[in-house]
């Protein structure tokens, strides 16, 4: 079987809204146990940083770095830095602390289901 022009724009044409449906389907999210973050601390998952700042008070950040868009990597009690260029910030209120970072953390949505929290961000 030969491949017409039109079928050929006409497949290009399905794959590429295929992919772009995929890209743009479900916005990031990520589950964490309540138990598993600590009160006055934090934890960073693959997109989302959650903390703890007071017993029973959880808040959800991105885990990107608003500096040069880097991956924050390392939790200091209740503060977290980004080891690209040491942009420090605070997990209570996601404002900087220390560093380069002209911004502080974009903060997410945060469901709490219970036992656990659900973090979901359609920005990322």
């Amino acid at each position: 079987m030969t491949c017409s022009r039109r079928l050929f724009l006409l497949g290009t044409a399905t794959t590429f809204a295929g992919a772009f449906l995929a890209a743009c389907g479900e916005p990031p999210s990520e589950e964490v146990a309540k138990t598993a973050v600590p009160v006055g601390s934090s934890v960073i998952l693959d997109h989302f940083i959650i903390a703890q700042p007071t017993a029973g008070e959880y808040v959800a950040y991105s885990s990107v770095c608003p500096h040069q868009q880097q991956k924050i990597t390392v939790v200091e009690g209740e503060n977290v830095k980004c080891t690209a260029h040491g942009s420090v910030f605070n997990t209570a209120t996601g404002e900087k602390v220390s560093g380069p970072s002209v911004a502080g953390l974009r903060e997410v949505p945060l469901e709490d289901q219970g036992e656990n929290l659900v973090a979901t961000d359609g920005q990322v």
